[in-house]
């Protein structure tokens, strides 16, 4: 071997490295292939179609009006045909059960209860009384809950909190700051709407325990609370689904 040459490589050496380099870049390129035909244009990284719980409770609240409006057309419709071969005398003694539940309108005097978040940046309006937290500014179930009992055990003919009007299976229900009744989403203020005798509702709302803690918080950090009185109020009758899927044991 002459002096400063380098080893000899035997071709079937060389044959062998070009196969594998080949080789590799094929394994690549099929990798890449499968990736895109995988993704399909969309980030592996990042599945957009998980949508925050708060969205995907709107969407399904979007979907539940829309079946609700398919389900009032439809009760509306038997209705109809119901009347056409209803004994009359049936439907007069079927009316003050519809209204007891209430499935009927309701119209009288009443009262208007309001309830709303304080300002995010609220701070405390009374001296020695701590800052407050981000659950001492937001309405929470048992504020509506309170006031909703509270009218009831004031002899209220009816209650409607937003647009809906209440029955027996009606649940009031929160997630974080958005109020769930009867499959559809709100946000504040709420409004609670209740016919009945005007003195007797307020006396059952100033009585209440839990309202009256409620009422400490608007006076230390700014929580909205409005009562109205009405001389005329109409309230609709509940128009959904009557069934009971579930109770509490």
């Amino acid at each position: 071997m002459p002096r400063g040459s380098g080893p000899v490589r035997r071709p079937g050496t060389r044959i062998v490295g070009r196969a594998l380099t080949c080789t590799v870049f094929s394994l690549a390129g099929l990798l890449f292939y499968i990736s895109a035909e995988t993704a399909r244009g969309t980030d592996l990284r990042t599945d957009n179609s998980l949508l925050r719980l708060s969205d995907v409770i709107r969407q399904r609240s979007t979907q539940n009006q829309q079946v609700q409006a398919q389900l009032t057309d439809l009760q509306h419709r038997v209705d109809a045909l119901a009347g056409q071969k209803v004994d009359p005398s049936g439907t007069a003694r079927l009316g003050p059960l519809r209204a007891a539940a209430g499935l009927e309108p309701v119209k009288g005097p009443g009262l208007t209860v309001t309830l709303n978040d304080a300002p995010p940046d609220a701070t405390a309006r009374i001296p020695g009384v701590p800052d407050p937290g981000v659950n001492d500014l937001v309405i929470h179930q048992q504020d509506i809950q309170a006031v909703v009992n509270a009218l009831w055990r004031g002899g209220a003919e009816g209650i409607q909190v937003m647009d809906q009007r209440l029955i027996a299976t009606s649940a009031v229900r929160c997630v974080g700051n958005t109020l769930l009744l009867q499959g559809r989403v709100y946000s504040p203020p709420y409004v609670i709407r209740a016919v009945g005798r005007t003195d007797a509702l307020r006396a059952a709302v100033n009585g209440d325990p839990s309202i009256n803690n409620y009422l400490k918080y608007v006076a230390a950090y700014g929580l909205g609370w409005k009562v109205q009185e009405n001389t005329g109020l109409t309230l609709p009758g509940y128009a959904g689904s009557t069934d009971l899927h579930a109770a509490d044991g």
